[in-house]
């Protein structure tokens, strides 16, 4: 009988730090481990360096078309650039510019 009631007793003291135990242990794994956790913001930070770049990358290519554009506008229009969009909506070329007709087995690049 002494054997069950020690173990009662020794069960009933390790109780309350046994929960504050699993509680501490809840809390750091979501810490670490949850939906907002260190390796959730670590992959957080990691999708923002990407969009980041992303977003340099398509802003670069804005502004190349800008530049390109920039010819076609109504208060400055290049004629080479206008010259260029016609020939390449009409499919024609100037008499004076040399053609090379190439199969299509031939690859230039």
């Amino acid at each position: 009988m002494s054997l069950g009631r020690e173990l009662k007793r020794r069960a009933r003291l390790m109780l309350a730090p046994s929960i504050f135990l699993a509680i501490t242990l809840y809390f750091g794994w979501n810490a670490t481990q949850g939906d907002r956790g260190l390796v959730a913001r670590r992959q957080q930070e990691e999708l923002l360096r990407q969009v980041i770049v992303d977003r340099d990358a398509a802003k670069a290519e804005r502004d190349a078309w800008e530049i390109r554009v920039s010819g076609l506008r109504a208060s400055h229009l290049d004629p080479d650039t206008l010259d260029e969009r016609a020939r390449a909506m009409d499919n024609l070329a100037d008499p004076t510019e040399v053609i090379i007709k190439l199969s299509p087995q031939d690859k230039m690049f």
